[in-house]
This record gives structure tokens, sequence and C-alpha cells, in this order.
């Protein structure tokens, strides 16, 4: 079950963060599954960095909060180290 449980807020937060940031990223579900499930984690280590809980034990507005945050920082970051610039 908290794989499932990882998956919804997964694809939840990645559809969240694609919505807030600006620009092409992966497609898709798949793509908001990832985007999402990177974000938890990043979100988890950032909320232990700052001294509060990271993921709690099930799908909860703290949860998807959490990995939202890590999802758009994830994204900035995918996005900062990716972009195309032209060299005219």
């Amino acid at each position: 079950m908290d794989l499932l449980t990882w998956i919804v807020v997964g694809i939840v937060a990645g559809f969240l963060a694609k919505a807030v940031v600006p620009g092409e990223g992966p497609g898709g579900v798949l793509g908001d599954l990832v985007v999402g499930i990177v974000g938890a984690v990043m979100g988890g280590w950032i909320m232990h960095a700052v001294g509060e809980p990271g993921l709690t034990g099930g799908i909860s507005i703290w949860s998807i909060v959490v990995a939202f945050v890590g999802a758009v920082v994830f994204l900035i970051l995918l996005r900062a180290l990716t972009s195309r610039r032209s060299t005219y």
C-alpha cells in the first residue's frame, strides 16, 4: 500500500508543480509521476534539513505539500540544467 501512496502523491505533486513552473518538462502522467516522486524525495530532504518533518505515512495534505515543494525545486533545477541557449 505504501507504493500506491507514493504513486498517488507523486502524480498529484508532479501535476501541480508542472502547472506552477513555466516551461516544458517531461510529458504525460509518467513524467508527472517521476517529477513528483523525485520531488517527494527532495522535499523530504529539504524539510529534514530545516528541522521539519518530511513525508508522513500516508496520503495527507502535508505529504502533498512537501512533495510539491520538492517537485518545484526539482523542475527549476532540471530546466536550468537542460535549457538550450543559442550561441548566435
